[in-house]
């Protein structure tokens, strides 16, 4: 009886042939390979993608510039009016020259914004450069030359009087735009170190 039970168990046995298990790795082995082929491109599309993000930033970071020492504002003590404002910038890397042509010049690339309590002006067109020290006769800020930038504030619609917090943005074409930030003293004076 043994023998009988055990043959039939013997012929109803059903396996797989090697030809079936050659097939189902292959189709695992080749949607692994789709899968890895697709990881890989995605990673290199990235690394590439931030490459160029790197680049990007090394070449503005070549061209920036930066303040050199204090603003010095010039004022009006008999109307409390702040007139002008006077600054020094230098090339902070010196890989690249930044085109510092003053407004009215033709090749004038750079914005001086202004903004205060009481107005926003994207673009003030009453600003000049005097190359300093070292500086060639060209508006191109190289390294190792220092501009003084005068910006006439004559022209605002609501003068910067006494105790108010302005700020001017100066946008070369390339490049880090530099934020100045201060605050008028209590008295209008002649000439002013805002620290």
């Amino acid at each position: 009886m043994i023998k009988k039970l055990l043959g039939k168990a013997y012929r109803r046995e059903e396996g797989m042939t090697g030809l079936e298990t050659a097939i189902i790795l292959i189709a695992f082995v080749t949607v692994a390979a789709v899968f890895g082929y697709a990881v890989l491109s995605a990673g290199i599309f990235s690394a590439d993608k931030a490459k160029g993000t790197v680049y990007q930033g090394m070449e503005e970071a070549k061209s920036s510039m930066e303040l050199k020492g204090n603003l010095i504002a010039n004022g009006d003590p008999a109307t409390d009016v702040v007139t002008s404002v006077e600054f020094v910038v230098a090339n902070a890397i010196g890989e690249y020259p930044i085109d510092l042509s003053p407004e009215g010049d033709a090749n004038n690339v750079t914005v001086i914004s202004y903004s205060d309590e009481n107005q926003y002006v994207s673009e003030l067109t009453g600003w000049s450069i005097t190359q300093l020290a070292e500086a060639d006769t060209d508006n191109l800020l190289e390294i190792g030359e220092q501009f003084l930038v005068t910006v006439d504030l004559t022209g605002l619609t609501t003068d910067l009087t006494v105790n108010t917090v302005f700020t001017l943005e100066i946008k070369p074409p390339h490049g880090a735009t530099i934020v100045v930030n201060r605050r008028t003293p209590a008295e209008i004076d002649t000439v002013m170190d805002l620290k």
